[in-house]
């Protein structure tokens, strides 16, 4: 009986820190998502036809934020969100996006941006998937010199 009593104390127990935890871990991410960005920066990038729309927010842990739209000709548009940090004077980050009218799959891409004085450069860089994650490939460079999108800084215009 006594024995019986203890399990059912201990299992008790588990499930309270379980429960615990999972709030925790619940909490730290609605503080990410409402943290409020320390600056709140806008660029335009326009090459022939196309046209990407970029608004970076810089968090107070140096993390970045961002929205990311994409109106590139003869191709559906791509509208995301991007989230990553600045090493040196160049922004990785990831692009989550989806494309078109399709709004249930959403694709995910790593991006490189050099900031160059006023302006953020999008480079161009081997990029290999493994278990379904794309990233830039080891040891190979990322071309920031012959690029299509330049972006220019811009002022903000709220939606």
């Amino acid at each position: 009986m006594k024995k019986g009593i203890l399990f059912c104390l201990l299992l008790t127990c588990i499930g309270f820190v379980n429960c615990n935890k999972n709030q925790s871990q619940k909490s730290i991410e609605n503080q990410n998502l409402e943290e409020k960005p320390v600056s709140v920066q806008c660029y335009i990038a326009l090459y022939e036809k196309d046209t990407i729309d970029l608004k970076i927010n810089t968090l107070k842990k140096g993390k970045i934020t961002g929205n990311m739209d994409m109106k590139l000709e003869n191709m559906p548009i791509k509208v995301g969100k991007i989230s990553g940090e600045f090493r040196g004077d160049t922004l990785f980050a990831d692009y989550s996006f989806t494309q078109g009218t399709n709004d249930k799959v959403v694709f995910k891409n790593p991006m490189a941006f050099l900031k160059s004085g006023n302006e953020l450069i999008l480079g161009n860089g081997k990029i290999e998937t493994y278990l379904g994650a794309s990233y830039f490939a080891k040891g190979e460079p990322i071309d920031f010199e012959n690029v299509k999108y330049k972006f220019k800084p811009l002022d903000c215009i709220k939606k």
